[in-house]
């Protein structure tokens, strides 16, 4: 007998919702990547959405110098192009700061002492005096252009060939694979005590490891770095050492890590446990042996959550390594290049993308036990 199979108006609404969370996560993403390899003026002009129409931009040149001028006539005059062999159509021009727009494209602009500026259509301009130019700095030339889109990848080549990013990217790997595979090992050992261990208190022990959770980092940051150096001095070992951070971000994220495998090991089938029990095994073949191998989606899921929070921290780093050049991580590194204001926004975007490739890498080659690792225990 064959049954057709309709689909529920609840199915639609859940493939409607999945594509709607889809497409608020790609655009943000598609615009971040696009203003990246835009030309740095029509990003500070313009949003984005806009990048495949022409802008709007006011912009200033210089003149050449006065030792590019030529004699026509009774008059000196200074030529050249204002795009330099980019594209783009004048608007209007001017002289002063305070008036760039005060005459249209092709207009002869009297000035002052007889000179006269033109500038045509397509940016060629031309400066004439009655006397002969002096100086050693060409007069500045305001005007409004219409620029046509313009992608480039300067932006990735000016990150790329900052100084010490070379280095911060190999202090970023030190600080995370560590940082990364410590609280794993730590949280495993602890994970199966909880789960498969008879001991007093261990329903105690899975409470308070579930209200660690909810601990702000912030409100611990300052007690631990004030608890580390008493330490510190104590064995003296310095303040700001690789040491020093590694622990930190395993403490920060045991708690998620023995709750998330706890709820793994829990849910493995009894029978094996007891079985390998009987046959003599011990709890630390136990879990060497059948546990361990068993819970790598777990192990997996944590991972990819500890490496990209790990690799994206500034505030740990800059608490637990400081700003000196030799351990600066990458975060710190690129936060550098955008200056004091953070008004740089081409190097932030491309900043992002670059960040992203080494977390990309891990994602995509655990992103098979993702699933299996979070859904751990909600189903036996």
């Amino acid at each position: 007998m064959i049954t057709s199979s309709k689909r529920t108006p609840l199915t639609y609404l859940v493939h409607a919702t999945v594509l709607f969370l889809v497409i608020i996560w790609t655009i943000p993403t598609a615009g971040l990547f696009i203003s990246s390899i835009r030309d740095k003026n029509q990003l500070s002009t313009s949003g984005w959405w806009t990048a495949l129409s022409t802008s709007e931009q006011r912009l200033i040149a210089r003149a050449h110098e006065p030792k590019a001028q030529v004699q026509e006539g009774d008059r000196f005059v200074i030529r050249g192009n204002l795009f330099e062999g980019s594209a783009g159509q004048i608007i209007q021009f001017g002289a002063s700061s305070l008036r760039p727009d005060e005459f249209d494209v092709g207009t002869v602009a009297e000035l002052k002492k007889g000179e006269t500026l033109q500038v045509l259509e397509n940016g060629d301009y031309a400066f004439s005096s009655p006397t002969q130019w002096k100086g050693s700095r060409g007069d500045r030339i305001f005007y409004t252009a219409e620029i046509p889109p313009r992608f480039t990848l300067e932006n990735y080549r000016e990150v790329l060939n900052a100084e010490g990013l070379g280095k911060s990217f190999i202090n970023s790997l030190t600080v995370t694979i560590p940082a990364t595979i410590i609280p794993i090992l730590v949280a495993a050992f602890a994970a199966y005590a909880l789960a498969w261990m008879r001991f007093p208190g261990r329903a105690l022990l899975v409470a308070a490891v579930v209200g660690l959770l909810v601990v702000p980092l912030q409100m611990s940051l300052i007690p631990l770095l004030k608890s580390y150096n008493m330490i510190g001095e104590f064995f003296g070992v310095g303040s700001k050492t690789y040491v020093g951070i590694w622990l930190a971000h395993t403490g920060f994220g045991l708690p998620l890590a023995i709750y998330l495998l706890r709820n793994y090991i829990v849910g493995l089938p009894r029978e094996i446990i007891e079985s390998a029990r009987v046959d003599g095994a011990s709890d630390f073949d136990i879990f060497r042996k059948i546990v361990l191998p068993l819970s790598f989606p777990a192990l997996a899921s944590f991972a990819i959550f500890q490496f990209l929070w790990v690799w994206n921290d500034l505030l740990i780093a800059m608490v637990f390594l400081g700003n000196d050049a030799e351990h600066m991580v990458l975060t710190g590194q690129l936060r550098e290049l955008l200056g004091s204001r953070g008004g740089n926004w081409e190097i932030l975007t491309a900043s992002a993308f670059i960040t992203i490739i080494i977390p990309l890498c891990v994602f995509f080659s655990l992103q098979r036990y993702l699933v299996r690792g979070l859904l751990a225990g909600s189903v036996k």
